[in-house]
């Protein structure tokens, strides 16, 4: 800074530049009121960042943990469940607060414990999200007051100068001054899967976000080269921020499960309300009730119908069955931030990924060279040296071909500055240029570079320039008595045109027209693979060559091959994609990447034939909202796609009833991610911003984790409907029995057995019932194993429900049928009614309440699937038998123990009783394998 400028600081504030692509970096430094080789001051820059505040993108306010737990109870069945509290609670004080208000006290126990489970399984998940989030924080190089220093990207400021180099992370958007062979990875924001070489040169025009050359930014990462820049943006204001910015009007839908559940505890609710008011409206109408005594019984009834009716441990079980489903999808790296989300991936019928680093390694790997002799495969993907180069199919042996490949990855290994290193746990790691590392791992699948190691020193470099296309080294070779020797590596266009000799075998050649054509025709055929090209060359030095012209040294030269190089897809990526087709699941590809490119990964992995062209981003801009439904609903492919192509996309599938999952790792992917019905976001190579607006973050970047997630979220939801199928039918027989028990009481004898009303089963019982029953063996069919295969279906469709209609109906039907079991059995001992008994009151209300505990354990049986036998798999789920088993002694100890039959209201039972129950409760296990022969011969 100028000393005036020093002289007051705070007078003015530096004005945000509009486009700094476009303008002269010495101006642009001036407009930031910054000095081009001493940068800020350190009070200049504390004043800045007092006043923008810090370079971190708006992070949602956070919401205190009081909220969050009270959150846990806005569900319509939690409403349902303290509505039955305060009545119950009313009727105590009514019967003057006798004893302990055992009703409310057990439903309040389960409210809790579903509210504590939602609440620790959202902390759990934040805190891994957090610790991600630490991970991927970043330091950035400044220069202040002329001394470089490291400081927290957080502490970036408009007008510092960053200083880049490889490795680093872009702290900020910033205007290149001058740039060194920079090289930066912009896949997390642009999509484009290889590194883009960097120029300071002012545009002349504006340009697309991918094409701004002279521009650094925010999120991105430095791959090779040097440079320094002036931040010309920071947090919310760059272009990360303004795609964090699209994000906040993003609506985040309610996931499948959540409406579901929500459309059931309404109609519950409704239904519960309806039955309790017309059961105490027949009893008011159909009995006299003269006293106090007579109006709380009534109320009792009403409260035990609500009991009923409601399964309590609905909310519960399903907390628990998707946190156990969380904690299995943890164990194979999927944070899975909210529950319901597990089951919501299961239903997905679309899913839209990424293709850099989600379907592809990020690994560059040359697949093919082409030399005067022939081509050949190189087997092997990524950094890993394992695999070897291949002619006709089988390994090169010695030869020409051979010779001239020995040159063509030395040569491109010499002219690199990448390197390629063996850690102490076996794995292999790159430093510089991910294409310049190609060429080392390629050389050591051909096994030869330890003599290039040995063989050749580097005396000079002729750095890579977006003007030269072209890099180039000076090396002294130890073989033929330290001659030097330049090597250089580029583009295939602007080398060939270099060469005048050509390497064939041992032997040097002539390039004449036939053998030129035959080199360009190899770059065509290699760039219609969707590869990119390298060609490398060489020459010998004269004596007395400049090793620093580089005009003079790069002409004349021997021409020896071209490579191609490709991002390979996951291996795993294609079973996973197979296994989604085989599920009815379309994927969907969209990259910001080549459409070429996209393509070809795209069929390599199966997500559309050979062939078959990819949908560009100005394809799409040209449709209106009808064609660009239909075009959505053919093309798999879309590549040089924008973040608003990708929220149009998501859009249309949505449309259409797609449950649409999203994966991605880039800024770019954000606005999707949080628009699809669940996005899901790369945990080592995802930015913050993603890993935010996902529901699930794959810790491990593994794209065949996804379809694993489906087929847990099928189970789950298998399941689900598994033990709803279970409660509601068992709740149904609990109030079918109640309500046609006080109907009907003159008809099964219970008319007769005392003055006032007298009901089939008291409030107290039917809690037992749904305490024993409801829980243990509703939870184990929540973990029942798989005994179908849940992939060999298609997905369900958005507007399917949980309980269809067919579910309903046999869920009346099994209650029916439990009903009146209970009420023949209650019959069957007492005197009068339909057969003749001889027993208490007490003794058959006990043999009524045991039949129907019994009915119900039966039941559980039943529930596992709708068609299949329940002697199918019998023993496959040790939990169902122990919560049976558990069920069984409980109800034993409640019929036989005296103070429980003073709290319960029981009598014991003779063994003939118990085998009598036991006779009744079975038919609805064998009325259960009657419908299901039934529904398998009407599906035939």
């Amino acid at each position: 800074m100028t000393s005036q400028q020093k002289a007051a600081p705070a007078m003015t504030e530096p004005a945000a530049p509009n486009d700094p692509s476009l303008q002269d970096a010495g101006d642009l430094a001036q407009s930031l009121d910054t000095d081009l080789d001493k940068g800020l001051t350190a009070q200049e820059a504390a004043r800045r960042l007092a006043h923008d505040g810090p370079n971190e993108l708006r992070a949602a306010p956070q919401v205190p943990a009081w909220r969050r737990l009270l959150g846990q109870f806005q569900d319509p069945l939690i409403y349902l469940l303290l509505a039955a509290i305060a009545v119950a609670l009313v009727a105590w004080g009514i019967e003057g607060r006798v004893g302990w208000p055992v009703d409310a006290s057990v439903i309040a126990a389960i409210v809790l414990l579903n509210g504590v489970l939602g609440y620790a399984q959202e902390a759990k998940a934040e805190n891994a999200v957090a610790a991600l989030a630490r991970m991927t924080a970043v330091t950035s190089a400044v220069v202040r007051g002329g001394q470089t220093t490291q400081i927290p990207s957080a502490q970036l400021v408009r007008g510092d100068l960053l200083v880049l180099a490889e490795g680093d992370a872009v702290g900020a958007d910033a205007r290149l001054v001058r740039a060194a062979s920079l090289r930066v990875q912009e896949a997390s924001l642009t999509g484009e899967s290889e590194a883009v070489l960097k120029d300071a040169a002012t545009l002349a025009q504006p340009s697309a976000l991918a094409d701004r050359l002279n521009m650094v930014f925010k999120g991105t990462a430095v791959a090779q080269g040097t440079a320094l820049a002036v931040v010309t943006a920071t947090g919310m204001a760059t272009q990360m921020g303004s795609i964090a910015q699209m994000l906040d009007s993003t609506r985040e839908e309610p996931t499948p499960l959540q409406k579901e559940v929500a459309r059931i505890g309404r109609m519950l609710g409704i239904a519960v309300v309806i039955i309790a008011f017309v059961v105490m409206a027949t009893v008011l109408l159909a009995f006299e009730v003269r006293t106090s005594a007579d109006l709380i019984t009534v109320l009792l009834l009403g409260v035990s119908l609500a009991v009923a009716a409601v399964p309590e441990g609905l909310p519960a079980i399903l907390s628990v069955v998707l946190a156990m489903g969380v904690q299995r999808m943890a164990r194979r790296h999927a944070i899975v931030k909210q529950l319901s989300s597990v089951e919501t991936l299961g239903s997905a019928s679309v899913i839209c990924s990424d293709k850099t680093g989600t379907l592809t390694r990020s690994e560059m790997t040359i697949e093919r060279v082409m030399t005067a002799s022939g081509s050949t495969h190189v087997t092997g993907v990524g950094y890993t040296p394992n695999g070897r180069v291949e002619h006709q199919g089988a390994e090169l042996g010695a030869g020409a071909l051979h010779a001239e490949h020995i040159v063509v990855l030395s040569g491109g290994s010499l002219a690199s500055n990448a390197d390629l290193r063996q850690l102490g746990d076996g794995t292999w790691e790159i430093q510089g240029d991910p294409t310049e590392a190609a060429f080392l791992v390629a050389e050591r699948k051909l096994g030869v570079q330890a003599r290039r190691q040995q063989r050749f020193e580097r005396v000079a470099e002729l750095p890579f320039t977006s003007e030269r296309k072209m890099m180039s080294t000076i090396e002294r070779d130890h073989e033929h008595g330290d001659a030097l020797m330049v090597i250089t590596k580029g583009a295939p266009d602007v080398l060939l045109a270099r060469c005048t000799r050509v390497r064939v075998g041992l032997d040097v050649l002539p390039f004449d027209d036939a053998l030129r054509a035959r080199a360009l025709g190899d770059v065509d055929r290699l760039s219609g693979e969707a590869l990119r090209t390298l060609s490398v060359a060489y020459r010998p030095l004269a004596p007395g060559e400049d090793p620093q012209d580089a005009e003079a040294l790069e002409k004349e030269l021997i021409f020896v091959g071209t490579v191609g190089i490709i991002d390979p897809p996951r291996p795993e990526a294609a079973k996973a994609i197979g296994e989604a087709h085989r599920a009815g699941i379309r994927v969907l590809m969209i990259t910001g990447d080549h459409p070429r490119t996209a393509a070809r990964i795209a069929a390599d992995l199966g997500i559309v034939a050979p062939g078959t062209p990819a949908l560009t981003g100005s394809d799409l801009d040209a449709l209106d909202d009808a064609a660009f439904g239909a075009a959505v609903r053919q093309h798999a492919v879309y590549a040089r796609v924008a973040p608003a192509h990708k929220l149009r996309i998501v859009a249309a599938l949505q449309a259409d009833g797609n449950i649409v999952a999203m994966t991605g790792d880039g800024v770019n992917d954000a606005p999707a991610l949080k628009a699809a019905d669940i996005g899901v976001a790369m945990g080592m190579t995802g930015t913050q911003v993603t890993k935010e607006a996902a529901n699930m973050i794959l810790a491990d970047d593994n794209f065949a984790t996804i379809v694993e997630a489906v087929r847990e979220g099928r189970g789950i939801f298998g399941n689900i409907r598994k033990f709803l199928r279970y409660l509601l039918s068992s709740n149904m027989g609990e109030v079918l029995t109640v309500f046609l028990g006080v109907v009907g009481a003159g008809v099964i004898g219970l008319s007769g057995q005392g003055e006032g009303l007298v009901l089939p089963l008291l409030a107290t019982q039917i809690l037992w019932i749904n305490l024993i029953t409801d829980s243990g063996p509703a939870l184990a069919l929540g973990i029942d194993p798989e005994t179908e295969d849940v992939m060999a279906r298609p997905p369900r469709k958005s507007s399917a429900r949980a309980i269809d209609a067919r579910m309903w109906w046999g869920v009346v039907q099994i209650g029916l049928v439990m009903a009146l079991a209970t009420l023949l059995t209650i019959d069957m001992y007492l005197v009068g009614g339909l057969i003749e008994g001889s027993q208490s009151l007490a003794n058959a209300r006990t043999a009524g309440f045991t039949v129907l505990v019994f009915a119900q354990l039966f039941n559980s049986l039943n529930a596992r699937s709708e068609t299949t036998s329940a002697f199918h798999h019998l023993f496959v789920n040790p939990w169902l038998w122990g919560a049976i088993a558990l069920s069984l002694i409980l109800q034993v100890l409640v019929v036989h123990v005296g103070w429980l039959n003073v709290a319960f209201g029981t009598e014991p039972l003779t063994l003939a009783q118990w085998a009598g129950c036991l006779a009744m409760s079975s038919t609805v296990l064998w009325f259960g394998e009657m419908r299901k022969w039934m529904l398998r011969a009407w599906f035939r």
